[in-house]
Parts: C-alpha cells; structure tokens; sequence
C-alpha cells in the first residue's frame, strides 16, 4: 500500500529529530513528564501527517500545478498570463501556514504582514515568468533583484532586517513548494524553448526575493517599533491536559490549512471548469488528493506547533544555560537531521531527480542539503553567542552565491536559489528559530536582531553548497568528455596504416 510506505519514510525521516531531542532533554535538563509525552505526541503527528502529505502532493498538489501551468502558458495572451501568475503567488502565500506562524511571533500586525509578503511573491512570480519569455539569464535577474534588496538595507532599521531575510524562507512552505514547483516546470516547458530543464528550477528562488523586498519596504514605511514573542512550555497538570491542548488546537489548523488549499483548489477548478477539462476519473483522483493534503498537513502543523515549538524553545534555553557555546556545535547537529523532517525537502529531491534523468540523484542532493543545513544552524548560534550583524554573514554569502553563477551550469543555479526556500520550511520555522530565540533569551541577547534570521541562513547556504556541487559536476563532466576524446583518438591511431579497399564496381 502507497500510503504504508509514504508512512514508512515519514518515520525515518522524523525519528532522528525525535531521538536527538529526547537524548538532549535527558542529558541537559529534563522537560517535566508531560512535556516530554507533548512532544512525542507531536512526532508521531508529525509522522503520520507527513505521510498523508506526501500521498497528497503527489495525487493532487503537483498535478494541479502541472495542469494550471500547462493551460495558462500555453495562452498566447500575455497579460492573461501574467494575472494569473499573480492570484497563484498571491493566494498560495496569503494562508502559507510557516508565514502564519512567523508572523504571530513578532509586533508587527499579523495580517499587514501576510498580505504584504503576499503581494510580494505574486510580484516576483510575473518576474520569474517574464524571465522565462524574454529568455533572460537566471543570474543576470538575481544579481540585479539582491543588488536592489542589499541597497534598500541600508536605510532600514538593523534590528528588522533579519526578520525580512526570515519572510523569504517561511514562503516557501509545504503548500507553496509543491505548486510552485510543479508550475515552474510546467512553465518552463512550454515557455524555456530549447532551455526548459534550465527554465524549470528557479521560479522559488525569484520568489523568495519578493517578500524580503516587501518587508523592507513596509519597514521603510512603517517606522514603528517592534518586539518578538517567545513560545514557553505549556504548565500540564494531568495526562488530559496534553490531550486537550491538542484536541483545541487541531480545529485552529483545519481553520488555517483549509483556509490555505481553498484559495489553490478553487482557482484549479475553475480553470478546470474553463480549459482544463480534465475526465470525471482523473478528477475524483485529483479531489481525493486534497483530502490527504488536508488532513496530512493539519495533523503535522498541529503536532509542530504543540509539541515542537516550545520543546525547541526549552531545549536552546536549557543548553545556552549549560554553556553557551554548547548550542553551535548541537545546533549543527540538531539542523542536519531537522533537513530529513522538513516535508518540502522531498518534494525537491524527488523533482530534481525527475527533470535531471537521475544526473543529480536525490541521496546526493539531500547529502550536500543536510551539510548546508549543519553550516547554518552553525552561524545562526553563533551569531546569538556573539550579536554579530547579520549583514556580515549575507553580503558576503550572497555575493559568492552570485559569483559561482557565472561558473556553474545553469540548472544548479536555478536548483541551489530553489533549495534555499525548500530547505527553510515548518520545522524551521517551528523549532530551530524557537531554539534560537529560546538560547538568545537565556542568554540575555536581542532576540529580534540576534534569534530571528535563523531562516534567513537557512535558506543562504544551500545557494553556496549545492553551487559548489554543480562546479563539481561540470568538472567531472569535462574530464570524462576528454577522456573519451583521448579514449576514441587511441583507437584512430591503432589503425594508422592501415590499407582501405574502395568498391569501384558500379
């Protein structure tokens, strides 16, 4: 049965987390019991919700994408495009669950927020389109978009700029990655011409830009003061307790996850009602899929933000109060196995295998991810032992990102810039900037200029790591291309010499 074994990599992929956290719970300073059945409760949601999330993006989710993309690139009329490029990006983002949970956890107006990151995505969603139809080259368009966001920096109070690097990461959540995704190489297909593998990775990338670029902008406009909100351990007296924070949480999620699809589903079928015009057979498929999407990612969004968030918090307090420079090397660790639980990540993997004919493998992927993971959680902790600018770890990571694009071949630019959104999802959101926040407290730093932009570097290193990747390929590549030239001017020279008889009979 599919769904047994979607559950069976949801297990492996969320039990390394589990087993970590539970080891450092007991090692450190232990949670009160109820807490820790809490937390377990919440990984084996985590598990189950994953696993009817993955059965669902791929019976509905990447489907839908890939027939939206088909049918709206195919229209000769541009701005028929370009409009709805926008309502995709717009109301995939609006009820985005990890842009829900960031934005609860700082000063700033919830909704304002949403709604700006929002336009921000549907904006740079035309961008990524236009670069495809007018056959611009991936890295001319970033360098130019990051060359605009790090000059807006300047003039933007210090202390909010982590949290619009953040904005960029949560967008790109389980929900978005999948659609996106799949409509990008739906696009690309059509729209690439003879660059569609290229074309089919970076529209996540563009993407991710336009909400950072949003936030400055509000920050610029908006000159209030903000402060961010730390999520505490639940004070349980009973085994009901636990059980009863989750039974009044999960309708909160079912609210929020179905608030999130209905937009997406809505806008399918009515394209499906106007051009698609998928068979009845194909389309009791398609609605079947939303139904595991929605349960799937409720019960994991519900196991996240219960049981995880405020275990992450407790955890990064308890070992920045053991010793504080303890929380970079566990937070390395803590990072490299969060990537295995992060369910956009297999999304990816599984995409890129797909569209590369198995060049880049999804083992080989994920490796080179869990790496890039480790490096930044590494940063991000040192940046709360230390307080350093975030801006000294960006502009220059930002600028050998850029670099490498020009070394590389196109298609790892457009996979590293889409990795970087991916690897930032749920978990992230919900337990490794909850760690940070949590040691920065202990700690007695600024949680909203130190903790925050934990996502941010997330979502930087990929770029640099899986480049890196790809100017390893290309080199491979051309060794072996010369050693087949070598290998075929050999056996040309083995028969120097040799005597060709001509068939003259006519």
């Amino acid at each position: 049965m599919l769904f047994l074994k979607r559950l069976k990599e949801a297990a492996l992929a969320v039990l390394p987390i589990t087993i970590l956290v539970l080891i450092l719970n007991f090692s450190i300073k232990p949670m009160d019991s109820l807490n820790t059945v809490s937390f377990v409760i919440g990984a084996i949601l985590l598990i189950v919700g994953m696993g009817l999330y993955s059965l669902g993006v791929d019976t509905a989710i990447q489907p839908m994408g890939e027939h939206i993309g088909d049918k709206v690139s195919g229209s000769k009329k541009i701005w028929f495009i370009i409009l709805c490029i926008f309502i995709i990006g717009f109301i995939v983002t609006i009820a985005e669950p990890d842009l829900t949970v960031l934005a609860t956890q700082v000063s700033i107006d919830s909704w304002t927020l949403i709604l700006v990151i929002s336009f921000g995505v549907g904006l740079f969603m035309i961008i990524a389109v236009l670069r495809m139809i007018l056959k611009i080259s991936l890295n001319i368009v970033l360098i130019i978009l990051y060359v605009i966001l790090f000059i807006m920096t300047i003039f933007v109070d210090k202390q909010l700029i982590p949290l619009a690097f953040d904005s960029g990461g949560v967008t790109t959540g389980p929900i978005t990655v999948p659609f996106i995704m799949t409509l990008g190489v739906g696009l690309g297909a059509t729209l690439g011409g003879g660059k569609s593998q290229e074309n089919s990775f970076g529209v996540v990338g563009i993407c991710s830009i336009g909400p950072i670029i949003a936030v400055v902008a509000l920050c610029l406009i908006n000159r209030t003061e903000s402060s961010a909100t730390v999520t505490e351990l639940t004070a349980f007296s009973s085994f009901g307790d636990v059980l009863l924070a989750y039974l009044k949480a999960l309708p909160k999620y079912l609210k929020e996850v179905g608030i999130a699809l209905a937009p997406i589903c809505g806008f399918f079928f009515l394209l499906q009602f106007l051009l698609i015009k998928l068979p009845k057979k194909r389309l009791l498929s398609i609605c079947i899929g939303i139904i595991y999407t929605y349960i799937g990612l409720t019960l994991f969004l519900t196991g996240v933000n219960v049981g995880f968030m405020p275990t992450g918090t407790y955890i990064g307090s308890s070992v920045a109060d053991f010793n504080k420079y303890l929380i970079i090397p566990i937070g390395m660790v803590v990072g490299a196995c969060i990537v295995l639980a992060e369910p956009a990540i297999h999304v990816l993997t599984k995409q890129v295998e797909n569209v590369t004919g198995g060049t880049i493998s999804k083992k080989s992927l994920l490796i080179v991810l869990i790496i890039s993971m480790a490096i930044a959680i590494g940063l991000a902790m040192t940046r709360v032992v230390t307080g350093i600018s975030i801006l000294y770890i960006l502009v220059p990571g930002y600028a050998i990102a850029l670099i490498l694009t020009f070394f590389v071949p196109k298609i790892f630019t457009g996979i590293a810039f889409d990795s970087g959104g991916v690897a930032s999802g749920p978990m992230t959101a919900t337990f490794l900037l909850p760690f940070a926040m949590g040691a920065c407290q202990e700690i007695g730093g600024n949680i909203l200029s130190d903790a925050f932009g934990t996502v941010a570097l997330v979502a930087l290193t990929p770029l640099v790591t899986l480049q890196i990747l790809g100017l390893v390929f290309k080199i491979k590549s051309s060794k072996l291309h010369k050693a087949q030239l070598q290998r075929e001017f050999a056996e040309l020279l083995t028969h120097e010499g040799e005597i060709i008889e001509l068939d003259t009979e006519v």
